[in-house]
This record gives C-alpha cells, structure tokens and sequence, in this order.
C-alpha cells in the first residue's frame, strides 16, 4: 500500500493547498489538503482548557465523590453556560444551544475530547478548510444541543463530544459525495485510499461511542443529535464536490431541506412539548437537596458581586 503523508509546507498554486516539502517525499505519495494548520481546533482546545482552568479557579475543585471527572462542583457547569433546558425554554437563554462545547465537567472529560480533536478534528480541519470545519462544528453543536434538551430536559450537560459526532458525520458525507470521483489520477487514487482509510476509524469511533452512550449519566442523544446534524450538513457542503451537476444540485437541496426540518422539528417540540423542571433553574439549591454540606461557590460569588 502506498504511503500517505501529511503536508507541510508547499503551496500548491492558487487553491490553498499545501504539500511535504520535503527530500524524501520524491519517493512518496503526497496527499494534498487545503490547508497547513488545523487553526480552529487549536483555538478551540485552548479555549476549552483555559475555561476548564478558570472554572476551577472560580468554583472550586469539587472531591471526587461529587465529580469523578476531576473538575469544579456540578452547579459551576450551569452557571458558566452549560445546556440547562428550563433557562433555554423559560428564560431565552438561546446561548446555551452554543456554550456546551466550550465547557467540560473535569480534567478527564477535557482530555477525551480535546485529544480528538487535535489529532483528528485538526486533520479533518486541513482536509476542509477552516469556514467549513467551523460551519460544521456550530451547526452541530446546536443539533446536539437540541436533541438533548428534547430527551434529557432536567439535566445539565457540557461537552464537545455532540460536535465531534457531528465532525464524523460530516466526514461520512463527505465520502460519500466523493465515492464516484475518478482514481485515474494518481492524486485522485491517494484520496480515495485515504478517505477509505477516515471511513474505516470514523465508523469505528462511532461505534465505540455509541457503546459508550449506554453508561449511566452519558448524554447518548447529544451524541445522537450531533452525528445526524453532522450528515445533513455535511451534504450541503459536499455536495459541490459531485462530479454530477444533476446529483450535486439534487444532494444538496437534499442536505439543505434536511438540515432546516432536523432544527425546526426539534424547535417545536422543544417549546411545545417539552416542560422542564423548574428545581434547575437555581441549581446551587438542587445540588443541596441531595449532597450534605454541598458549596455554592460560584452562586456565592455572584450574589456578592450584585
């Protein structure tokens, strides 16, 4: 099998590619992406980690007992963001679609999900482009946001693990508006054996996660909400690359109609049908009512700033 290598350095004429350049790399194959760097992820994990950071700083470092992740007390996941149903429905906090991903229970759960995105998420970033990877992520994230505010109305939940389903989804679009593409070139055979080879791992990644989301306290509808807004949105952006006028117009009316009527349906149902408990709209009191001894230290803060 030939040997695929990652770029670097070269940039390839005006399409915003880049190539190894390299002594080696006469005698290998190149795979071209659009990109050096994967710039959001990056941006993205440092931002999840300095909130993290700060989270603790401000909230307290919770025993494990309390959070077995090794992070802040759970009222800290609330109060700096986190999907919280009955402020979304009640209060118009509509931000809250958006915050779960920049937000993660502890140190273990940060590790998980930023290491998925610095290897894989940044990769995918270089494949797409920056505007792409970053429509994807947004998009998704609300998708997984909304679908667990649907099943899961009277729990927290913060995490980008919804996003990184929607990334393997949009990945699995993308393989397929690019099935048909032709292997006669030799750039066009290496990206096939590449994207053969991402279809492969993302098949497995969803699996594993979709065994995981069988655990008690696991979010398995945000996880859910993000892989199938990850595929629709993935064949509105994709769907260019079909070779096809005629398939390439019809896929993406297709993914287009698909993504609006996936946010939509869960919109309704989300301020028709769903009615949230209202003990999470003061969720220093929730926590007390079942820990003794339970600290409030970012309400604590809050109401001395006020």
């Amino acid at each position: 099998m030939s040997t695929i290598t990652t770029p670097y350095h070269k940039h390839d004429g005006e399409k915003n590619n880049y190539i190894e350049d390299d002594a080696s790399a006469a005698s290998e194959d190149i795979y071209i992406v659009r990109q050096r760097y994967g710039y959001f992820s990056i941006f993205l994990s440092l931002i999840q980690i300095a909130v993290l950071v700060l989270m603790i700083w401000q909230c307290g470092l919770a025993p494990l007992t309390l959070n077995p992740m090794v992070g802040p007390y759970p009222d800290a996941l609330s109060y700096w963001g986190g999907k919280n149903t009955i402020l979304i429905v009640d209060d118009g906090e509509y931000w809250r679609l958006v915050t779960p991903l920049f937000l993660h229970a502890g140190i273990i759960h940060l590790l998980g999900n930023v290491g998925v995105l610095i290897d894989v998420g940044a990769f995918f970033e270089r494949e797409w482009g920056s505007c792409r990877f970053i429509i994807i992520i947004l998009f998704t994230t609300v998708g997984s946001s909304l679908l667990s505010c649907i099943f899961f109305p009277d729990s927290i939940s913060v995490g980008s693990s919804g996003a990184l389903l929607g990334m393997f989804g949009a990945k699995l679009s993308e393989v397929f508006c690019r099935a048909c593409e032709s292997k006669a070139t030799k750039q066009g055979r290496i990206g096939h054996e590449v994207r053969m080879e991402q279809l492969g791992g993302v098949m497995c990644s969803v699996v594993i996660v979709a065994l995981f989301s069988f655990i008690p306290f696991v979010d398995w509808a945000a996880h859910l909400g993000g892989l199938i807004s990850g595929i629709t949105i993935g064949l509105v952006l994709f769907s260019a690359m079909i070779q096809s006028y005629f398939f390439s117009f019809l896929w993406f009316i297709l993914g287009l109609a698909l993504s609006i009527a996936y946010v939509t349906v869960l919109v309704v149902m989300l301020f028709e049908d769903i009615e949230p408990s209202e003990e999470l709209r003061d969720v220093c009191e929730y926590y007390q009512q079942y820990f003794e001894d339970y600290e409030c230290n970012c309400q604590l803060e809050q109401q001395s700033g006020d």
